[in-house]
């Protein structure tokens, strides 16, 4: 919910809880049924190609493979068989769990001119409306600004409202990286902002970014902005069911099961994302050594014992966020859930004291980012508990009980 930093009409979700018998019967009799078809997109076109295509006479491996066997695929050609394959098939290779970060960088350059080309197209085409060709406009200044020299586009599918991934720092030779999930209203043409820019992921991922370098300015950092799913629209029904984050969860494990080296990663996730991240957190690899939720609705669980993972679970929620007031219950597969920062569900909870409201965790200078920084670097001894009593840190290996002043 990351655009939503004013109290909301929260008996709309009152209500959508209150109609959860009714929505599950129109459920079981079809009548919130899916059209399964879809038409084809450029992502899923660029994937045909590629399984329909070879390199040196031979086949290429199922894109769809574990991400182990696409790595090995990549190590055994040469950097200009890999730079053909980015070329032939720029969606694809851009988007292929076990391709090399960089050949991805380079294909999704690729696949942004590309698109960039057809939205400038579409500017000028007749047939569309004026708000048609005014919606291409924006994703035509948007890929150009997404094509600028030094970013790091680790994913992108221009589909419907776009799916993207961006990387800040190293992933390659990070020691420590973080991976920053948001929540509703996450889009292409809202991963970034200029106004108010630390409520947007481009802008929460370089903070957190400078955050971490300014903590542990010796250990290598890499920080992931990830709007790599598709977002609830605002607080409708799917803010209120976990329909999205169980979609999102998936590409979130396969991202997660694909990044390179050993380097710990601490997943950083805001609002909705929170239920994404709760969703994925059973199958997250070990690797995975912290989960920090804050402004979450609920994490779809009842206790953080039951998420299934052997990461740490931090969580934490300002006392201006209007999410405290969204009912922490689910019923009919409506809401998500118990509250995180609740006693009973046993996360460690960190002080956010200086955020304002639900969109503020991530504004430099804050304790709500130092503390998110703090445990993105394994600095557990520095973190900021939401209460005196020191519980946050309790259990853990170096921490010392003054922590930050």
């Amino acid at each position: 919910m990351t655009s939503f930093d004013t109290s909301p009409q929260l008996n709309v979700w009152r209500a959508l809880l209150a109609l959860a018998v009714v929505f599950v019967m129109l459920a079981t009799t079809g009548w919130t049924a899916l059209r399964s078809h879809r038409e084809s997109t450029a992502l899923q076109a660029s994937l045909t190609e590629w399984e329909q295509g070879g390199i040196h006479g031979l086949h290429l491996p199922d894109p769809h493979a574990a991400p182990a066997v696409l790595s090995r695929f990549f190590a055994s050609l040469s950097p200009e068989d890999q730079r053909r394959l980015a070329r032939r098939y720029p969606l694809a290779v851009g988007n292929m769990n076990g391709a090399p970060v960089t050949l991805r960088y380079r294909a999704n350059h690729l696949a942004l001119e590309q698109q960039r080309e057809v939205e400038r197209k579409r500017m000028h085409d007749s047939r569309l409306s004026a708000a048609g060709q005014q919606d291409a406009g924006l994703r035509m200044h948007r890929y150009e600004s997404l094509l600028t020299r030094g970013r790091h586009i680790l994913a992108f599918d221009p589909d419907g409202s776009g799916r993207i991934a961006e990387v800040f720092g190293s992933l390659d030779k990070a020691e420590r990286i973080s991976v920053v999930v948001p929540g509703v209203d996450t889009d292409l043409l809202t991963f970034q902002k200029t106004g108010r820019p630390y409520t947007a992921p481009v802008g929460m991922a370089e903070a957190l970014y400078a955050a971490e370098r300014a903590q542990s300015p010796a250990v290598r950092t890499a920080v992931i902005a990830w709007a790599d799913y598709t977002a609830p629209d605002g607080l409708g029904m799917d803010a209120a069911t976990g329909g999205r984050a169980a979609e999102g969860a998936v590409r979130l494990d396969a991202l997660l099961d694909a990044l390179p080296g050993r380097a710990p990663v601490a997943m950083v996730c805001h609002s909705y994302g929170s239920v994404v991240c709760g969703v994925a957190a059973h199958a997250m690899p070990r690797r995975v050594t912290d989960i920090a939720v804050a402004a979450s609705p609920g994490m779809r669980v009842s206790s953080a014992s039951h998420l299934g993972t052997g990461a740490r679970v931090w969580a934490m929620r300002d006392a201006s966020d209007w999410i405290q007031d969204v009912p922490y219950l689910e019923l009919g597969g409506l809401g998500h859930g118990a509250d995180p920062v609740s006693s009973a569900f046993g996360a460690r909870v960190l002080s956010a004291r200086d955020a304002r409201g639900h969109a503020g965790y991530f504004q430099p200078g804050t304790d709500s980012l130092r503390n998110l920084a703090d445990v993105a670097v394994g600095a557990y001894d520095a973190v900021t508990c939401a209460h005196d009593n020191d519980a946050c840190r309790a259990g853990l290996s170096g921490a010392s009980p003054a922590g930050r002043a």
